[in-house]
């Protein structure tokens, strides 16, 4: 393609608008079909405990129950990663967290399936529940058995690139911080809830997911069903953030049920249980140590303990991407990672949105404004003097293509006048810098195989009807957006103009789903690809009609043309079915694998990506010395997006991920009691920020066009999040002089520290912390 770009990069109102602001967009929860019945789940009152007995007879006996299941039903083991299949749908001999499901109830109503959960009786043989990193690496007995490591550890890392030690031994100046990074989830509007109906051979499965493809891998198993009977559709989906990627037991309690009554179930999760289900961000301890030599990092050393809660999850990848990314940013000479991921009687912990790579960028990004500090330089020279350059390998092997990280500091920095405010505000108020990056899609899938990671197809219809054809998950992001614009844009037509069927595992390709910010990068390239090879058969047919070569065609407005004579013309339409009278039906599929190189020692699948987003943030605020309330005033944000698809889109994303860091930042975590219970699983006590705690945000799109992306498009989803927490942290510095190594830096917290005269807030150094009782594996450097 050779002209003008018309759509990409162009403004343009969002293909779900119409649907969603008159509520005829259809959510799983609004399905209503024929003969359907409802479920609940029961949930363990105790967070660690064995089960003696579970008595569901007067369940059974209550009118209107259709069904009850327990574990024993359920005695196959499964998990999102192969690696670790260490969960049931329902808890089989012991429960491991206070909500876990033990059992489920199919009535003829929601309401009676509830009251049917009151009558079940379950007998605890109580076991003392580890509730903290320190107990986790403490506690004499295990929370799942496992030859592998030691006590409660799930995944134990080691990696080291170079001779640390003797980096630091040579370095002008060494620091060494203490961060703590407090768990949060997701929250996403909708709430999970599935509607299965199975006919007698075939079961089809409503759901909301991220990841519907993962769906149809894990379920037939789990249920006892054979794969190809497995229908699954996604319909509109309200918000995932990393909290719908996996098979939850409500989808494969529904789906069982619907098995063994033949009629429709729907099961949708209260708001208090999708904290249960959880998956979302790790609470970590994290120790960094640091060397520089003429102001440049020489060595750096990370340390690590996730608390993950009582499942595996997506825990092997949060666990790697701890130590991953940090040398996308910075050019690190020596680097060492070691990250302990431990089980605790908690909801399991998962992939939130930037999946493991919040936490230590926010270690990272207050421990190098303390370096700053300390070195009397400016945190913006410190940071430029060693960023990653663009097109290099790093320290760890990662391949970094193209990057407008200088570019995006450059661009906050003279936006916010950062330079010359910082530490020359009045009492009280701040500004503060951080910088990020995140990976455009990982390059590995969870199943390892060399099969695509999307396929799309684009269909043309005699009728003039463009069609594209895809499984990506839409949950907001604009994705549906990016398929129409890529379509369009090779095709001459407008985005309105391309009818699309999705998500229906019947109808379109497989598509791994939405995580990772892999959905532009790889579902954009795939589409990109059908429809050139429609172009290409469109355009040799056109050539023939009108008697020139093909490459001196354009497509725009619903025409094919010549390029210098504008008599040589036709429709569209016209166009297509001379190409159908030549070659029959005009159906053609794309597909997309990553092309990218890895390192050979274990752990180097993940963070290897065929493109890596930068963002670069300031933030304002101001505390109140009475109340210790911390009140962001502005946010500018800078993000390199490579090529902008759709700025409308582009925008609402960076604006969501400024919405949830500073979540992060000041007010979101899971807070438990000593026995063990979830305090707030809901939206009136778990805090979170509204419309009238958000600032104003100035986002500038920066882009670094990436030969790997779609018209050369990198990622938006997660990586604006990634630096306006830390950003957050050192602005209230400069505001108090209090450094917050630990968030969210809530009033309680800011106003103790005020009243105390303390300089800091954060965890100690505590004995249990980076000790060694569980057996390592050791990562060997690869050749570069």
């Amino acid at each position: 393609m050779t002209e003008q770009l018309r759509h990409v990069g162009k403004r343009a109102g969002r293909l779900d608008l119409h649907s969603k602001i008159t509520g005829r967009a259809l959510y799983v929860d609004d399905m209503h079909l024929p003969n359907m019945v409802h479920a609940r789940l029961k949930r363990a009152s105790e967070p660690h405990a064995m089960i003696r007995s579970i008595d569901t007879s007067a369940a059974r006996a209550l009118p209107g129950v259709l069904c009850v299941l327990t574990g024993d039903d359920f005695p196959k083991r499964y998990g999102i990663l192969p690696v670790h299949q260490d969960e049931t749908a329902l808890a089989v001999e012991k429960v491991r967290y206070a909500g876990e499901p033990v059992a489920a109830v199919c009535a003829e109503t929601e309401q009676i399936a509830q009251r049917a959960l009151d009558l079940i009786r379950v007998e605890y043989e109580p076991l003392p529940p580890i509730l903290s990193l320190e107990s986790a690496v403490k506690a004499p007995s295990r929370l799942h058995e496992s030859a592998k490591f030691q006590g409660n550890a799930h995944r134990v890392i080691a990696l080291e690139f170079g001779d640390v030690e003797e980096a630091m031994g040579r370095c002008e100046y060494t620091r060494e911080d203490l961060f703590y990074f407090s768990g949060s989830t997701h929250l996403p509007m909708e709430s999970h809830s599935t509607v299965a109906d199975f006919d007698g051979q075939r079961l089809t499965v409503h759901v909301s997911t991220q990841a519907p493809y993962y769906v149809q891998k894990i379920l037939p198993d789990v249920i006892g069903l054979p794969a190809q009977h497995l229908r699954v559709v996604v319909p509109y989906v309200g918000g995932g953030f990393g909290g719908k990627l996996e098979a939850f037991p409500d989808t494969i309690c529904a789906a069982k049920f619907s098995m063994l009554l033949g009629r429709p179930v729907k099961l949708t999760l209260s708001r208090e249980e999708v904290f249960y289900n959880h998956r979302g961000r790790h609470p970590s301890l994290i120790k960094m140590r640091t060397g520089l030599l003429d102001g440049r990092i020489a060595a750096m050393h990370v340390r690590a303990l996730l608390d993950g809660g009582a499942y595996g999850s997506f825990g092997t990848a949060a666990s790697f991407y701890h130590g991953a990314l940090q040398p996308v940013t910075y050019r690190i000479g020596n680097y060492k990672a070691e990250i302990a991921r431990f089980y605790t009687n908690k909801p399991p912990c998962g992939p939130k949105r930037g999946h493991g790579t919040p936490q230590p960028r926010f270690a990272l990004e207050c421990h190098l404004d303390k370096i700053a500090e300390d070195l009397r330089m400016s945190p913006v020279e410190l940071r430029k003097k060693n960023f990653t350059p663009p097109h290099s390998v790093t320290v760890n092997h990662i391949r970094v293509g193209s990057s407008g990280l200088a570019d995006c500091v450059e661009r906050v920095v003279a936006a916010s006048n950062f330079e010359t405010l910082r530490g020359k505000l009045p009492e009280g108020e701040g500004i503060g810098l951080a910088v990020g990056c995140y990976l455009s899609g990982a390059a590995l899938p969870i199943h390892w195989n060399d099969m695509p990671h999307s396929e799309v197809l684009v269909k043309a219809d005699r009728s003039g009807v463009i069609t594209a054809y895809s499984g990506h998950t839409e949950i907001g992001q604009g994705a549906d957006m990016v398929l129409a614009v890529v379509v369009a844009e090779c095709l001459g037509i407008d985005p309105e103009d391309v009818a699309l069927t999705l998500r229906d595992s019947d109808s379109v390709p497989p598509d791994l789903g939405s995580y990772s910010s892999r959905v532009t990068m790889m579902m954009g390239n795939a589409a990109k690809t059908a429809a050139l090879k429609l172009r290409a058969v469109l355009a040799e047919a056109a050539a023939r009609r009108l008697e020139c070569d093909s490459a001196e065609l354009e497509f725009t407005g619903r025409t094919v043309h010549h390029v210098d004579d504008t008599q040589r013309v036709m429709s569209l339409e016209e166009a297509i079915v001379a190409a159908e009278e030549a070659n029959g039906a005009l159906s053609f599929s794309g597909s997309y694998t990553p092309d990218v190189k890895f390192g050979d020692f274990k752990g180097a699948g993940v963070g290897p990506s065929p493109a890596y987003s930068f963002s670069a943030s300031v933030v304002r605020l101001s505390v109140d010395s009475g109340t210790g309330f911390v009140r962001p005033s502005k946010v500018w944000i800078a993000h390199d997006i490579g090529r902008c698809i759709s700025p409308t889109n582009v925008k609402a994303q960076v604006e969501g991920g400024v919405y949830m860091a500073l979540g992060e930042a000041q007010m979101e975590e899971m807070v438990f009691t000593r026995e063990g219970i979830l305090r707030n699983c809901g939206m009136l006590d778990y805090k979170h920020p509204t419309i009238v705690d958000m600032p104003e945000i100035e986002t500038i799109i920066v882009e670094s066009e990436d030969s790997n992306g779609p018209f050369g498009a990198k990622e938006v989803g997660q990586g604006p999040l990634l630096p306006v927490i830390p950003a957050f942290a050192n602005a209230v510095y400069d505001a108090i002089g209090v450094r917050f190594d630990t968030v969210p830096i809530s009033p309680e917290k800011v106003l103790r520290a005020m009243q105390r005269g303390e300089k800091r807030v954060g965890p100690r150094e505590v004995a249990f912390a980076f000790r060694k009782p569980i057996q390592v594996e050791v990562g060997q450097d690869a050749p570069a």
